[in-house]
């Protein structure tokens, strides 16, 4: 399907690796020009020459950590100005450690708020006025299955995916008459490395996720292509309608029924 992305640019951040680097992979294979950042510069050259080689679209790639104000001024600074327009803003960074409630210190609160909330709200004020200009937008969110249902020891990843979701809601309202949409996607069981860190220690990874998957509908942990998709969908015109939303990306594994 041709989702014309082609003359679209976008941002994804965390690219270099696991979601962003297969969210950023679809847009490119799409059409789009694709912007990656994350902090370490070499993994994320790294990650734009694979995209490139595979696509056949040139991927740039800018280093950025997003909990620094003014490193994500520059990244949306230095897009703008090369290509003169940015059509879409993925949010994406790297969740805060598990751990339970009462191990959790001020400081590890606080920087699981300036990167996993404050950098959602940063990066969108910061495109807003280029989405305005051009008369649309998209700004796709990645948070968490957490949000759904509750996941053992995601305190601060739950409570600050969770005030994104809030953040999400606003913004689409706001922004629907610049014709922006603004959703939420919340992946379960995606085989990432963040994934792994969940997993029971001293138990072989292998029979690990097999039993994870026994209580997902599907039978299996999801690939990270398979949430890119949906992305890039959310991306294009085709989505125009769909706005304010939080959609699971988990084959089922929320019983949820709202």
């Amino acid at each position: 399907m041709d989702l014309k992305l082609h003359n679209k640019v976008a941002l994804v951040f965390a690219a270099s690796k696991g979601l962003g680097k297969a969210i950023a992979t679809a847009l490119s294979a799409e059409g789009a020009t694709v912007v990656i950042g994350s902090r370490d510069a070499e993994e994320l050259n790294k990650t734009a020459s694979e995209i490139d080689a595979l696509t056949g679209n040139k991927v740039v790639a800018i280093s950025v950590d997003l909990s620094k104000s003014e490193e994500v001024a520059a990244f949306i600074a230095q897009t703008a100005t090369q290509f003169g327009r940015i059509d879409i803003l993925v949010n994406n960074a790297g969740g805060p450690p598990f751990d339970k409630f009462e191990n959790i210190s001020e400081e590890q609160w606080l920087q699981a708020f300036n990167l996993n909330l404050m950098s959602v709200a940063r990066a969108s004020k910061l495109v807003l006025p280029y989405m305005q200009q051009t008369g649309s937008g998209r700004i796709i969110n990645i948070i968490s299955g957490s949000v759904k249902a509750v996941l053992a020891g995601s305190v601060l990843s739950t409570a600050m995916r969770m005030g994104v979701v809030g953040l999400a809601k606003m913004m689409a309202d706001e922004f629907g008459p610049y014709n922006i949409t603004v959703n939420n996607v919340a992946p379960g069981l995606i085989l990432t490395d963040r994934i792994k860190h969940t997993l029971p220690k001293g138990v072989d990874t292998e029979e690990a996720i097999k039993e994870k998957a026994k209580s997902i509908p599907l039978g299996r942990i999801g690939d990270p292509a398979e949430l890119a998709v949906l992305v890039a969908f959310l991306s294009s015109e085709l989505a125009s309608y769909i706005s304010g939303q939080t959609i699971q990306v988990d084959g089922g594994a929320s019983r949820a029924i709202y």
